[in-house]
């Protein structure tokens, strides 16, 4: 029974041995262990700063490389844009070119046209009036008998003759 009831002297030398103990323990062991549970507090919290810190760096990189896959993507586009307008200028350049050479040569067509058409007037009048001189000589005899003034009478009549 002397376990259940203890008396004032084991009492008194466990509250000795308690607070002895407390007094090492505060004297050499919580002060190394508070230390080291602070430093590890703290490089925690440092730790815990620089994922911080890291994980802002990583959303401005992630800003910056989409910024500048963005400049990217409007600079292909600029030039795609630039592309097109380069190649339907060089197309309708060739088109102008081609109506422009295109009426060149129907005018130069035409001008030739026309210069066959006066030669071909001009020898039809010479023909006609030699068959004319000659079915007026047939018809008039020999009044004509001259070569000069066949001639005077060719010239009369071509200027005298107008055709289309």
């Amino acid at each position: 029974m002397d376990l259940v009831t203890p008396d004032f002297g084991l009492i008194f030398w466990t509250l000795v041995t308690f607070l002895l103990l407390v007094f090492l323990l505060s004297k050499f062991a919580w002060k190394p262990i508070l230390k080291m549970v602070n430093d590890r507090e703290a490089s925690i919290e440092d730790a815990l700063k620089a994922a911080e810190r890291a994980r802002d760096e990583m959303k401005s990189l992630q800003a910056d490389n989409e910024a500048v896959l963005k400049e990217a993507r409007e600079e292909r586009e600029r030039i795609l844009k630039e592309a097109r307008e380069m190649k339907n200028k060089i197309v309708s350049d060739a088109k102008d070119i081609a109506i422009a050479e295109g009426e060149k040569a129907i005018a130069s067509a035409k001008a030739a046209i026309a210069a066959e058409k006066a030669s071909a007037i001009a020898a039809l009048k010479n023909q006609a009036a030699v068959l004319s001189i000659e079915i007026a000589e047939k018809v008039l005899g020999k009044e004509l008998s001259a070569e000069n003034k066949q001639a005077e009478m060719i010239s009369k009549m071509i200027d005298e003759v107008k055709f289309n």
